[in-house]
């Protein structure tokens, strides 16, 4: 059975939010596959999707029904619906009736989710038959089960869990995430799920989704890969007594930092989980121009294979950074003015090699397992972070495997 990652605990029930599994036999026999989440009617959802030219069937249809007051998502592993032209549209539209049919509501309130291997229909038949299994498995405590369902390549469940005090209530915020391979979001992630019992309009709980998965879920890469069925959805069942959140207040602060904080941690939890990944690589640049440069530089660094291979190897090879830095695009970049650490260490000084630098510093810290890159830039005062890992031998391995 796959484990917990280090640090992780387990969820809290979110109050009219229930999750439910089946065996489907969509990827193999003997795993559940299959994952129905229901929430209460009158419910608020709001969802981001893959900006992919080539987003799966499910993705357009979970478009379509996102403003019908959803109230249950069902979720397949083993196939991702994606390259399946009209027959798996038609494929998708089909899975929420008779999700629909079987729970007496309307197949619009139905949003429907695939992840897995791209360009192979979706085994309608065997979902069909595993709904009501599903829907009668359905439970608040039901989260665990529910990330293991939706797992592909992961090897860990990702789960994250945050209570807060508001007016003498308490909220919470429950999520669950996949993700491991195809990892560089536009959006959100692979795959994302997360619940509260707040009270709040649907379109400000977009908003503020938007906003988390902007600091969180797009700040993370595992090999540069969007994926065609990436999507991020937070559903608020609106059963707590507390009062009704509203953009301003202090409640509502305190609400969009918890939703940031189980977003931040399922987000690192997938770059920890990268397919083959033995190192988790924070790399932040300071004094951007603007948080756009910020980013894009962080991004470059972390999208190269050069340096990916430099950090699985513990081999300090900082010129790798220094030429990703360079081809990142910045306008007029004086070169001069930068600086690079490596954790403590500072490697280069001014746009040359540091005085003080060794490589028998640089490679203690190459060694550890969780690693800070910092790029100081020089010209403003935007700063950006992004999460990634390193590229081992495995991470070739499984995505050679990936469908034998």
């Amino acid at each position: 059975m796959t484990a917990l990652l280090p640090g992780m605990c387990q969820p809290f029930p979110v109050p009219g939010i229930r999750l439910g599994v089946a065996q489907a036999g969509i990827k193999r026999q003997g795993r559940d596959d299959l994952l129905v989440i229901e929430t209460q009617a009158g419910a608020s959802c709001a969802a981001l999707f893959t900006r992919n030219a080539f987003c799966a069937a499910p993705v357009i249809v979970a478009r379509e029904h996102l403003a019908s007051a959803p109230r249950w998502l069902v979720v397949n592993s083993g196939n991702a619906n994606a390259g399946t032209g009209e027959r798996g549209l038609a494929d998708a539209r089909q899975t929420c009736e008779c999700l629909a049919g079987l729970a007496g509501g309307d197949a619009r309130q139905v949003l429907p989710f695939s992840t897995g291997v791209i360009g192979e229909y979706l085994p309608l038949d065997r979902l069909e038959r595993a709904l009501p299994e599903a829907l009668a498995s359905l439970d608040e405590e039901g989260w665990e089960r529910a990330a293991r369902a939706i797992m592909t390549t992961d090897t860990r469940v990702k789960m994250a869990s945050r209570r807060i005090p508001v007016a003498g209530d308490t909220l919470t915020v429950t999520g669950i995430a996949k993700g491991a391979g195809m990892i560089h979001p536009d959006m959100a992630t692979m795959l994302a799920f997360l619940g509260s019992d707040a009270r709040i309009d649907a379109a400000d709980l977009q908003s503020l989704l938007a906003r988390c998965v902007d600091r969180t879920f797009n700040c993370i890469t595992v090999d540069g890969d969007t994926s065609t069925n990436d999507a991020c959805v937070l559903l608020a069942s609106g059963m707590s007594p507390a009062p009704r959140l509203v953009p301003g207040t202090a409640e509502f602060a305190g609400f969009e930092q918890a939703v940031f904080e189980v977003c931040a941690e399922l987000a690192e939890a997938i770059v920890r989980d990268g397919e083959g990944a033995t190192k988790l690589i924070r790399i932040r640049v300071e004094q951007a121009a603007d948080g756009g440069e910020a980013r894009t530089v962080a991004k470059t660094i972390a999208h190269s294979p050069l340096v990916k291979t430099a950090f699985f190897a513990s081999d300090p090879n900082w010129g790798r950074i220094l030429a990703a830095i360079g081809r990142a695009g910045c306008q007029h970049l004086d070169i001069n003015r930068v600086s690079i650490w490596l954790g403590s260490v500072q490697i280069v000084d001014q746009g040359s090699r540091a005085a003080g630098y060794t490589e028998a510093s640089g490679a203690a810290v190459m060694a550890q397992d969780d690693i800070l890159v910092r790029v100081v830039l020089g010209r403003g005062s935007a700063t950006e972070t992004v999460l990634t890992c390193d590229f081992s031998y495995d991470y070739v391995r499984i995505n050679a495997e990936y469908r034998t």
